[in-house]
């Protein structure tokens, strides 16, 4: 009975975590596109990162965090390269080459990578109401692309914007494990720190772009590293720990949505009838991931009711 209820409740924060990380990723864009028009791609993730970077080392320092153990050094360098670093980066640039529904579609190739990669290297398998809410969250991802009208593409931001998936898709790959020897706030520091340093050949870029930047595009910046990056990895590393990469993935389907949402508030930019559709898809597809699976007894389950039934006869 107390397994049972203790378990409830790390499920329900573990929820709320992840709730918390959708918002603000999703909070994210509104926020990139404020700044795009005055920051490259590099500097933009370079400023994010050293942001975000600063904010958690002087958590890590007040809770006395600190440094994570050798074993959970490998999933943390993996994760702060191709997380961290190379997503920021591509992302950022894919999106100036594509419009904003091409990159939303490609880079929803991402958790389905997760999922991929986690039944595989993790042995999480591949529960089928995962996968059936994955298909249904991805159809309402490519619902709200489309519905996001038209705009060029182009090879190259198509290929950027595919990278960032692979690369956030084996970032939390390589983060799980790390999580299993170290708090949520190490892997997270460490990662964010280990980010910065891959983004640090864009600081003479960052330099120049802060000094032509207006003071709302620079807070934006700091925003990003604030909350989209210091805050919310810190919350998904947090749920993450406690549920599978797959369905952790499954999750992130809802940011579509939350943008939407946010846009609608933020930018004044009414949403059509197919967009809020595709939003409203994303969703119970984010519903059925979430839903507990029916799991088969095994020979020893099977096995107890036919001895009950013998013995009282």
């Amino acid at each position: 009975m107390n397994s049972s209820s203790g378990r409830s409740e790390m499920d329900r924060r573990a929820i709320l975590a992840a709730s918390v990380t959708v918002v603000l990723w999703a909070s994210a864009f509104v926020s990139i596109r404020a700044s795009a028009d005055y920051f490259e791609p590099g500097a933009l993730a370079l400023g994010r990162l050293l942001t975000g970077s600063l904010a958690l080392l002087c958590l890590l320092v007040a809770q006395r965090g600190g440094v994570p153990p050798r074993r959970a050094w490998p999933g943390i360098v993996g994760s702060g390269v191709l997380w961290f670093g190379v997503y920021m980066v591509v992302l950022n640039w894919g999106e100036q080459l594509v419009d904003a529904g091409t990159a939303s579609m490609v880079v929803n190739v991402g958790p389905i990578v997760v999922a991929l990669l986690g039944g595989w290297f993790l042995k999480e398998g591949f529960p089928p109401l995962l996968l059936a809410g994955m298909a249904v969250s991805f159809v309402g991802a490519v619902v709200v692309g489309f519905s996001s009208g038209g705009g060029s593409s182009s090879v190259l931001g198509l290929g950027l914007c595919l990278l960032a998936a692979v690369a956030y898709g084996s970032g939390v790959v390589l983060q799980k494990p790390a999580l299993r020897h170290a708090t949520p706030m190490q892997v997270t520091t460490y990662g964010c720190l280990i980010g910065t340093v891959a983004c640090l050949p864009f600081s003479g870029q960052l330099v120049s772009d802060l000094s032509g930047a207006p003071l709302s595009a620079t807070l934006n910046v700091v925003y990003l590293g604030l909350f989209p990056t210091a805050l919310a990895f810190t919350t998904w590393a947090y749920a993450l720990s406690r549920t599978t990469a797959g369905k952790m993935g499954a999750t992130t389907y809802a940011v579509p949505a939350v943008v939407i949402l946010i846009s609608w508030l933020a930018l004044d930019e009414v949403p059509g009838w197919v967009t809020l559709l595709g939003g409203a898809i994303c969703l119970s597809g984010v519903a059925v991931s979430r839903m507990p699976g029916f799991r088969r007894r095994g020979p020893e389950e099977t096995a107890a009711p036919a001895a009950a039934v013998e013995t009282a006869r």
